[in-house]
């Protein structure tokens, strides 16, 4: 199996997480977006990052990655067994995905400094809105590590990188952060470029 994965982007961050909490033992091709190897130009029609090569599997959606991950390698399980728990996980994925996700890719391609701050400020206001969740369990909505978990982690880590300091009230983020932040998988999964934003 090979990923290739881009140092920096949370959606590969996120793949590289997964694998490490599963310790897969996979080859991590680092590649800069906009100078892709010839062989991944051939693999994936969209030329996105990450993708995923497993024998004449190419995979090439974050998200298609990691579940087919959790399937192929089920232990431990980082989805719940139980189909209406596992519904809702899938739709915490699809908003954190398309809320947090989407304001971080904006934030991250933004060459207009003007509007950095309101795209800050909507990304910081889209997190505490949720501020709730975070007090129930030790993971999010879970007693469990989750995909939803190894979903946010990248986002939560790339805050102070991007200049969002989360308020007082959002304590309960705050102590998520450190318990996730210290697991020995994503410290294995942080790739040089992602160390450096916290330095």
């Amino acid at each position: 199996m090979t990923l290739f994965s881009a140092p920096a982007d949370a959606w590969s961050h996120r793949t590289r997480i997964v694998l490490a909490e599963k310790n897969i033992d996979i080859e991590v091709v680092s590649v800069v977006p906009g100078s892709l190897p010839e062989d991944l130009l051939d693999l994936n029609p969209y030329h996105s990052l990450p993708t995923l090569v497993d024998r004449d599997l190419v995979l090439y959606d974050s998200r298609v990655i990691i579940e087919y991950l959790d399937e192929r390698f089920p232990h431990p399980s980082l989805m719940p067994a139980d189909p209406v728990t596992r519904a809702r996980f899938r739709l915490a994925l699809y908003r954190i995905e398309r809320d947090w996700y989407s304001l971080l890719d904006q934030i991250g391609q933004e060459e207009e400094r003007r509007h950095l701050p309101k795209l800050r400020k909507m990304l910081l206001d889209t997190i505490v809105q949720g501020v709730e969740l975070f007090q129930l369990k030790p993971f999010f909505l879970s007693d469990e590590f989750s995909l939803v978990d190894a979903t946010l982690a990248p986002v939560l880590w790339r805050l102070p990188y991007y200049q969002i300091e989360l308020p007082p009230k959002a304590q309960p983020i705050v102590r998520y952060q450190s318990r996730i932040f210290a697991r020995p998988g994503f410290v294995r999964a942080l790739s040089d470029a992602e160390r450096a934003m916290h330095r």
